[in-house]
């Protein structure tokens, strides 16, 4: 396999304005592992030192940590450390996808177990709630007839040029209504609008949660997000899969895009949530960054840069 070799370090820091007694969290910070990405290490350090820390699979199939803290703090810090072996993404000719409206047609009819799963992904959730403007905007780009890969990337397009990437203009709790309006926001923002568009359609689409190479290789440009946790979309093909499309810099996600989970939005794969006893206001601080270690074709290179 053909990779690129990433090391990733993601930390977080909160600073709590009165101390906190107990704290349990949930940490979504493991890449996961699939046919073209390799996890080749991945470590949590946290301060405090938790209580206890245990790690289980959520129904999407994300690994999780499950952190304990015991006894006052006013600070807490994660920094999760990983390292991954990133293959390209197979992205079919158009061509061969088929019209959008036999895949809708199909999550409504077919039972087998992979279009049975991915129909899960057609309805709304929590942060994106299906409404007539939605399938207003996405009707444009899905004509009677046109081919699933050919709407989406016009869908894509479309997003890219009609949003600004502004990140003073949303928080996590902005109606996905009022970013449709405003026409800003940053990459969920535009992940959650593209996959609002595709499910009102009657398409299955996931919100992907990941990182983007920090500092390109030379001669390209740096994508919009990278210096901070990515999000995009993924929708379903049958016959192919799973097809990853970015809305915020207009492409499909390939070698330079690591995947860390995926759910019905981002209130499934938040990177930490978690209940306190105490703290009263607090602020935090995200610091994300990606390095490129390399390029390699050789199975035994890419085996030889797991570290343990």
């Amino acid at each position: 396999m053909k990779a690129q070799i990433f090391d990733i370090t993601h930390t977080t820091t909160y600073n709590y304005g009165s101390p906190v007694t107990v704290a349990h969290h949930l940490l979504r910070l493991a890449p996961r592992r699939l046919r073209r990405q390799l996890r080749l290490a991945h470590e949590l350090d946290l301060k405090p030192e938790p209580a206890s820390l245990s790690r289980h699979t959520d129904y999407f199939g994300n690994e999780v940590a499950f952190a304990i803290f015991e006894g006052a703090h006013r600070q807490m810090r994660v920094t999760a450390r990983s390292r991954v072996a990133v293959g390209a993404a197979f992205i079919p000719d158009a061509t061969e996808t088929p019209a959008w409206e036999s895949v809708r047609n199909l999550c409504r009819t077919d039972l087998s177990t992979p279009v049975l799963e991915a129909g899960e992904f057609a309805f709304g959730s929590p942060l994106v709630l299906l409404d007539a403007p939605f399938n207003d905007y996405a009707r444009e780009s899905f004509p009677p007839g046109r081919r699933i890969l050919d709407a989406v990337l016009d869908l894509t397009a479309r997003i890219h040029q009609d949003f600004k990437f502004d990140p003073t203009a949303t928080t996590v709790a902005t109606p996905l209504a009022q970013v449709l309006e405003q026409r800003r926001g940053v990459c969920q923002d535009f992940a959650h609008l593209q996959i609002a568009c595709l499910r009102s359609l009657g398409l299955a689409a996931r919100y992907v949660s990941g990182y983007l190479e920090t500092a390109p290789p030379p001669g390209q440009t740096k994508l919009v997000g990278a210096d901070a946790s990515h999000a995009w979309v993924s929708f379903f093909c049958p016959g192919l899969g799973w097809i990853d499309a970015d809305p915020t810099n207009n492409l499909l996600p390939s070698m330079q895009h690591i995947t860390l989970g995926w759910g019905r939005d981002y209130s499934d794969v938040s990177p930490i949530r978690g209940v306190l006893g105490g703290g009263d206001e607090h602020t935090f601080s995200v610091a994300v960054d990606v390095v490129a270690r390399g390029e390699s074709d050789d199975e035994a290179q890419v085996k030889a840069a797991r570290v343990t």
